[in-house]
């Protein structure tokens, strides 16, 4: 099989698991894959503002927000909106509940609250040392997703009350709140019939839950050593953990480069 295109989960992927870094092992590797012609996609949790520096290291085209808001150059190839009534409904439930939630424009913003589980949860999605900005206005700009920060005893408030909404989790303490299917599949389906290639000639890395559907679609799916059990057990195949150079072993085991 010629494979013409692989997708890269970011955090925990390309980036070391443990200090976020992007390591010269990766940058070398994902440098070869474009010089051999195959395209190369960063496919994320990270909002669009938050990948200059995978943008830095050659890529040009990004999935975005789990799925929501994908870019290719300057060109916006896929985007799924939130209702603002909803938007609205949710800020306004969570503020009387005291529960964190995050938004996803081309930037990335929460509503203010904080707490010692909040701020973990984000070092160990986004690799985020101290929290974001707080977008008072947020109902006023495109938001592509949101996602709540609760245990499952919350949730179920949340559930109740917003019975035409779906909280899927994808983190122990952060679930996405969708008014419509958000995946990386979904997105990488829409990016493969942008540039006219076939799922099977796909490969793609992860290492979170978020992954599976993603390493799921394409035709050939790696988990990183460091990777989530459910997703090393539906994988194609397992390499090094993402700080051992575990991109650049498959891809030279693999023959890629």
């Amino acid at each position: 099989m010629t494979y013409k295109i692989v997708f890269f989960d970011v955090d925990g992927t390309i980036t070391h698991h443990r200090d976020g870094t992007i390591s010269k092992s990766t940058k070398k590797a994902i440098r070869a894959l474009k010089n051999k012609g195959i395209k190369v996609v960063a496919a994320t949790g990270r909002p669009f503002s938050m990948c200059r520096e995978i943008e830095e290291i050659g890529i040009d085209t990004f999935i975005t927000a789990n799925g929501a808001y994908v870019k290719h150059n300057q060109k916006v190839i896929h985007k799924i909106t939130m209702d603002k009534e909803i938007i609205q409904e949710m800020v306004e439930f969570a503020y009387m509940q005291n529960n964190a939630l995050s938004f996803y424009t081309e930037e990335f913003s929460m509503n203010g609250v904080q707490d010692p589980s909040i701020l973990k949860a984000l070092k160990e999605t986004l690799s985020l040392n101290e929290y974001p900005i707080i977008n008072s206005k947020i109902n006023e700009e495109e938001v592509y997703l949101m996602c709540l920060f609760a245990n499952d005893d919350t949730v179920q408030k949340y559930i109740y009350t917003f019975p035409h909404i779906t909280f899927k989790r994808w983190h122990p303490y952060v679930l996405n709140v969708l008014q419509h299917d958000v995946s990386k599949s979904i997105a990488i389906l829409k990016v493969l019939d942008y540039f006219g290639i076939d799922k099977s000639e796909a490969v793609a890395f992860g290492d979170g839950e978020n992954d599976i559907d993603m390493l799921e679609l394409v035709g050939l799916g790696i988990s990183m050593g460091n990777g989530n059990e459910k997703l090393k057990n539906i994988a194609d195949l397992v390499t090094k953990k993402s700080g051992d150079d575990g991109i650049e072993y498959a891809l030279k085991n693999l023959g890629f480069i």
